[in-house]
């Protein structure tokens, strides 16, 4: 057992959660035990992930999906009621992190999305590793934009939706894991042949038409799956505590 704070902290400072303007909250999100043994990672705070916390007797759910979004109504009812109402039954914490773990040299969406993919990551369209969402790099070799796809459904496990903005081989490919796709403007001016993100917008299809960028729409949640884990795990290697990542099904 450790002390949540010293966990909250440790967590902060790896992240530099502090240099982000979000549209959520990073950190603690609510308060439970001050001891923390066990940690229970996960792409979104549902309420089946928190289910999944209680069955396991976790001390902490740790997620990338937390609450207290931007623009979302206050009022503590209905589904956020069970929801809170749930980590405060059982005194669990819940630590999220959103855009500083996406962004993380080596332990982010973005980084540990590379290494799934086998992609030589060049740095950032929008900054320094560390700081940028746009990340570049180069598949271990050339490949069509097909056999791109293919090595997506094979890797996500999730066929991705391609959008064929040419037919020159994939070189240069920019990503952002999520609900980055409106990024394939500065991926376009990076000069990446592909752009993979999450999720696709009806004017998706058409700037990549139009500017000569290929884009795939490999899933929001499958794109994020790999970011909270490695978290997960470091703080397990670092604080000596016990983690479990569980996978909750999301098609989007």
């Amino acid at each position: 057992m450790i002390s949540r704070d010293r966990l909250v902290d440790a967590c902060h400072e790896l992240l530099k959660a502090d240099a982000f303007k979000d549209y959520t909250l990073n950190g603690l999100q609510v308060a439970g035990k001050e001891s923390v043994g066990k940690v229970m990672t996960g792409v979104t705070a549902c309420q089946a992930l928190l289910d999944e916390a209680v069955a396991w007797g976790a001390d902490l759910v740790l997620v990338h999906h937390g609450y207290f979004w931007k623009n979302e109504p206050v009022a503590i009812t209905g589904m956020k009621r069970r929801r809170l109402g749930t980590l405060m039954t059982h005194d669990i914490n819940l630590l999220a992190y959103h855009l500083p773990l996406d962004a993380h040299a080596t332990l982010g969406n973005n980084a540990r999305l590379a290494a799934e993919l086998d992609f030589a990551v060049e740095g950032c369209a929008d900054g320094e590793l560390g700081t940028g969402l746009v990340w570049l790099g180069t598949p271990r070799a050339p490949m069509d934009g097909a056999a791109l796809g293919r090595h997506l459904a094979q890797r996500l496990q999730r066929n991705p939706t391609i959008i064929a903005g040419h037919d020159r081989p994939i070189e240069r490919i920019a990503w952002c894991t999520g609900g980055a796709q409106d990024m394939i403007m500065q991926a376009c001016e990076a000069g990446a042949d592909a752009f993979i993100s999450g999720e696709i917008s009806e004017r998706t299809t058409h700037l990549a038409r139009e500017m000569g960028i290929s884009y795939y729409a490999a899933g929001h949640h499958a794109t994020e799956r790999y970011g909270v884990q490695a978290l997960g795990e470091w703080l397990a290697a670092e604080l000596g505590i016990e983690h479990c990542f569980v996978d909750i099904d999301n098609p989007a």
